[in-house]
């Protein structure tokens, strides 16, 4: 059984067509990324998995339940753009009160710790900074020690060290056996974080696979850059080796040398015409 199968879902808002026949699936114990710029259909396809919406067609199952069974949210957990918490409890007690809505929760202290937030632990909601915030809502989303979280942005607001700690502590829920579905306009997070990604466009899937073959990434011809008097040149090969050497036995100067393949953004900047 997969953590998540989608089969020909479908949503339509009167004449618009929001979601139409997406299909993907989530693995046990991975990271999936669903990218898509705004009005690609992905907040719908989010809402009918979390249960929040109903479907017009097609098959969603949840950890192998309809996401709208009441039994499943005790095992999900969300962290959404914007989750609303009592401003005038201490970060301590908004997450123990939290914990009490599950069956069998995490540890409080060790879910402080876990989100780096235990010198923010006695402080009210209302003055800690976005990203402590950020880093609460995080808490909030693992306290109930979930089989599949959701993550909707989860790095919005934060600095670049406050980035690379949040990617850690996500690496590490998928390692102690989490499963994730991430969504992110950060191509960087995708590419560091996610196992596998589909990319939607126009209610659609337009291509999945790994951050290295989205698109055909692997396969891409290698970009060669570098610059004269009269300018940059650009060149694209499917040898980059040989190439660089003709150019150095040449004689040409190299100056301002790069090699590279289209990265993960100019893939998704092609597939949703962006």
């Amino acid at each position: 059984m997969r953590a998540l199968v989608v089969e020909e879902l479908a949503k339509r808002y009167g004449a618009v067509r929001a979601v139409r026949e997406v299909s993907f699936s989530v693995e046990h114990g991975e990271i999936f990324a669903l990218l898509g710029p705004n009005g690609a259909g992905k907040t719908t396809t989010l809402e009918i998995i979390e249960g929040f919406r109903v479907k017009d067609a097609g098959v969603v199952e949840v950890l192998g339940m309809d996401p709208r069974d009441p039994a499943l949210r005790a095992r999900i957990g969300l962290v959404l753009q914007d989750i609303a918490v009592e401003p005038y409890l201490t970060v301590r007690e908004t997450i123990a009160r939290n914990a009490g809505y599950y069956p069998a929760p995490r540890d409080v202290d060790e879910v402080i710790d876990l989100v780096d937030l235990r010198e923010q632990a006695r402080r009210k909601v209302k003055v800690l900074s976005g990203g402590q915030k950020r880093r609460l809502d995080l808490a909030l989303g693992v306290i109930g020690n979930p089989s599949l979280l959701f993550l909707d942005e989860p790095t919005t607001g934060f600095d670049p060290n406050a980035r690379r700690g949040a990617w850690e502590l996500v690496r590490n829920l998928r390692d102690s056996g989490t499963t994730i579905v991430l969504t992110t306009h950060y191509m960087d997070e995708a590419q560091e974080l996610a196992d596998r990604v589909a990319v939607m466009s126009a209610g659609r899937v337009v291509a999945t696979g790994t951050p290295a073959t989205l698109g055909g990434r692997d396969s891409a011809k290698t970009r060669i850059r570098y610059l004269t008097p009269e300018g940059p040149i650009v060149l694209e090969t499917t040898d980059p080796t040989g190439t660089l050497r003709e150019l150095i036995w040449s004689g040409v100067v190299l100056d301002g040398l790069t090699v590279d393949r289209p990265s993960l953004e100019d893939v998704y900047l092609e597939l949703t015409g962006s």
